[in-house]
């Protein structure tokens, strides 16, 4: 066989071993789900669209940095262990949380600190605060009289969650409202109190504000308040209507 008849016949097996490759069967040989993303590392760490100290003085630079390159990192590293070894490489996340409580506990609660952050992040902004407008205050002022009451539900809510959670904002069938989850749980988990599509979130675990404010929650709450990303939550409510 000649030189150049070599190459033509290595790069016809190539290119059929790149399309062998692309089977289900294949990939899960090579240890790769169905998007082609090695096994094990289907969820990503997101980086932040602001800065660690963009929202001071509200959310001091420390706690940001340390809560998302530690807390949240820890969550991320976590799940892909997780599903990994439970064989949910290809199974998406919110269809793992219709389904949580058929799972191991790693799961619900790493899958949960996950996705929990991730929109945690989005809820605020270094141009947040204020008062939500347009369909979104007007479905506020509808379910809870006006966006005062509905503010005051939610730091209710919020700090007296016992121990770590969250506090929800949530869009249900019966119009928006407002709840809370312990640990890492969610409103898209079979095993919430209140199930929906939520909107807007807490995070009242101790990590997200004790080297700032202690044990004062109130006073992280408060601060919370200032840095609301109004247009976020108002795009996921506009989705919610679809």
């Amino acid at each position: 066989m000649d030189k150049r008849t070599f190459l033509k016949r290595s790069a016809l097996l190539g290119v059929g071993g790149a399309i062998a490759g692309s089977l289900p069967g294949s990939l899960k040989a090579a240890g790769l789900t169905s998007a082609g993303r090695p096994a094990g590392e289907s969820y990503k760490l997101p980086e932040l669209d602001y800065a660690f100290d963009a929202l001071e003085p509200y959310i001091d630079a420390m706690t940001m940095e340390i809560h998302h390159d530690r807390h949240h990192a820890g969550y991320t590293k976590n799940f892909n262990a997780a599903v990994l070894e439970a064989g949910l490489s290809d199974t998406g996340i919110k269809e793992i949380f219709r389904q949580v409580s058929k799972y191991p506990a790693a799961i619900r609660n790493n899958g949960g600190g996950y996705w929990n952050h991730k929109m945690y992040w989005k809820c605020m902004s270094p141009n947040g605060g204020g008062e939500p407008a347009g369909d979104l205050q007007k479905a506020l002022e509808k379910s809870f009289g006006s966006f005062e009451n509905f503010r005051e539900q939610m730091s209710k809510t919020a700090a007296t969650q016992f121990g770590s959670g969250w506090a929800w904002l949530v869009s249900t069938a019966d119009g928006l409202v407002v709840t809370s989850t312990p640990n890492q749980d969610n409103p898209l988990m079979d095993v919430a109190g209140v199930q929906g599509f939520p909107l807007l979130c807490i995070d009242v675990w101790e990590h997200a504000y004790y080297l700032k404010h202690q044990n004062m929650r109130t006073d992280y709450i408060e601060a919370f308040w200032h840095v609301v990303n109004w247009d976020y939550v108002s795009g996921k409510y506009a989705k919610a209507m679809k």
